[in-house]
């Protein structure tokens, strides 16, 4: 699932950026954009060694950020009047922030 979103991500961001005139900027938007599936598959691979709970949350991480990047890069759901850059640099903000509060909120809990 997580390949498919950074897939169709990558694909809205080219899309989207395919007018600028500048192919740099559409990398640097592509490497940007594509940042947290790519975490999140790295993580993934060091996640079986983790319980249960932690897996569970980090599987529900994994599908809110995919689901959400793809409703807000499609259009169905944007700021009003936001402009296609805005929208490609805070999905992946916002993305991270999560990971990072996910994993805090993991690692402060107690051993299981």
């Amino acid at each position: 699932m997580v390949l498919v979103g950074g897939g169709c991500s990558l694909g809205f961001t080219v899309y989207t950026g395919q007018h600028s005139g500048s192919i740099v900027l559409i990398v640097l938007f592509s490497g940007w954009v594509l940042s947290p599936f790519v975490t999140l598959l790295l993580v993934n691979a060091v996640a079986e060694r983790w319980s249960t709970l932690e897996r569970l949350s980090h599987y529900s991480l994994m599908v809110f950020i995919t689901i959400g990047s793809l409703v807000v890069y499609s259009g169905l759901w944007s700021p009003p009047d936001a402009k296609p850059a805005f929208v490609f640099l805070m999905v992946p903000l916002v993305s991270w922030l999560a990971i990072g509060s996910a994993y805090l909120i993991s690692a402060s809990m107690p051993n299981k």
